[in-house]
């Protein structure tokens, strides 16, 4: 008979994919649109949940028809650039970047407002912090168990308590909304949830999520791909619900904390005007095992991934990716943004054309007359905007720095669409490549 999860196993896997998402930045971006977007606040939401929701659980059922990885998904690029690509994925958004960024936001959360700028307490935090992670990520085939099962529920456990008292106890009433969210709320909402790179997140999860329903023997393609659509569904309806809440926290924040204030600093003011005393120490374990979750499903697959190109096992890539992380989280929070954000917006563009053109790969006659293009198009115009969100903006040539839609990040996107119907054209043109069979 073949094997089948069961419906607690099904919900399991839904709450894994959930917590793994929910990030310290997840819960941070929110709040802010919310108290700055006014009386604009549910427009800018619908953006927001547009590319903060849509695209992530787009990319899971994408990743779910290939089989759960990257590189199976990059096939029509090629196999080297398909590699190349899901390699610097795999980088920036695990040991460079939002890995060892967990362990620093969750330090300056729930550390940081007792001890100050401190770094020695920082070495020691991320030292115990990357322990837990490594111990955690050793034994894959548990991670339904130990973040399905456990982990996740209390994270869950945790939002639904901040979002039923954001409902039931809102601090004030919601302020005008500022000058850019009264021209245009529903952009800057979509552009929010564009930058909680949520996408690029969901490219390196597709593998961990196929791999836990694996770990309970199911094998046949069929079930892995409905039971990993199954699991990012769960995992929208989750992060819509917790952004839905966090937005009117912010919006009912007006009286308790300045607009300019950040995500951060107005959880502070709401927890604390609702729960006391006890309020930061509830923030702080809220971030805390969000980050956690985050870390561990980073790792795990970063090492998955991994483990098939280089010569050394999967427990020994947790290993050297958790110390590695743990030594580049030590550079501090302002640090590793200042750093991560031009490259993140350098890679996002072709990561989002890849993900979305999966989805019509039945339409053209050769899909890599399109997507290679397309791809190429798109990455050449992130690294401009990306350039332009650094230290090196000056070197960007001054028509490029005002392209249509340069200020919402989505510059890449007009040619992007302009090659793709150019491509789509030639290869109506061209039709389907006829290989012949030669006989001696």
């Amino acid at each position: 008979m073949m094997k089948r999860l069961t419906t607690r196993d099904i919900f399991a896997l839904g709450f894994m994919t959930f917590a793994l998402f929910v990030g310290a930045g997840n819960i941070i971006f929110p709040p802010m649109v919310g108290i700055q977007s006014g009386e604009h606040v549910w427009v800018s939401a619908i953006g927001f949940l547009i590319t903060a929701v849509g695209l992530p659980v787009a990319t899971v059922i994408a990743l779910a028809r290939v089989g759960g990885g990257v590189d199976s998904l990059s096939t029509p690029v090629g196999k080297v650039a398909g590699i190349v690509l899901a390699m610097v994925c795999y980088l920036a958004v695990g040991p460079l970047f939002a890995t060892p960024r967990t362990a620093t936001v969750s330090f300056e959360v729930g550390i940081g407002p007792l001890v100050g700028e401190n770094s020695l307490a920082l070495g020691i935090y991320s030292a115990i912090y990357f322990l837990l992670v490594i111990v955690i990520s050793l034994f894959p085939g548990k991670l339904l168990d130990t973040v399905g099962h456990f982990l996740a529920p209390v994270k869950i456990v945790a939002l639904a308590i901040l979002g039923i008292a954001a409902l039931m106890w809102p601090a004030g009433n919601n302020l005008p909304a500022t000058e850019v969210y009264q021209h245009a709320a529903f952009s800057n909402g979509f552009v929010n949830g564009y930058l909680t790179m949520d996408t690029l997140g969901a490219l390196v999860f597709g593998i961990v999520i196929v791999n836990a329903a694996r770990s309970r023997g199911i094998e046949n393609p069929t079930l892995l791909t409905r039971y990993t659509i199954f699991a990012g569904l769960i995992a929208g309806v989750g992060l819509t619900l917790v952004y839905l809440s966090l937005f009117k926290l912010g919006s009912d924040s007006g009286s308790l904390i300045s607009q300019s204030a950040n995500g951060a600093a107005i959880l502070h003011a709401y927890v604390q005007h609702t729960f006391g005393a006890g309020g930061s120490l509830f923030l702080g374990v809220l971030i805390f095992i969000a980050c956690m979750v985050t870390a561990i499903g980073l790792t795990c697959a970063c090492a998955e991934f991994f483990a098939q190109y280089i010569p050394l096992s999967y427990k020994t890539l947790v290993v050297i990716l958790g110390v590695f992380a743990m030594i580049i989280s030590n550079l501090g929070l302002t640090h590793l943004i200042a750093i991560s954000v031009p490259v993140l917006t350098a890679i996002y563009p072709p990561c989002i054309v890849l993900v979305l053109l999966s989805f019509t790969l039945n339409w053209w006659q050769e899909a890599g007359r399109i997507i290679k293009p397309a791809i190429a198009v798109s990455l050449v115009f992130g690294i401009i905007d990306g350039l332009k969100a650094s230290d090196f903006s000056s070197i960007v040539p001054a028509s490029l720095q005002h392209l249509p839609l340069s200020e919402q990040n989505l510059s890449w996107l007009p040619p992007v669409l302009v090659v793709i119907i150019v491509a789509s054209i030639i290869d109506r043109m061209k039709g389907k490549t006829v290989s012949v069979k030669t006989t001696q």
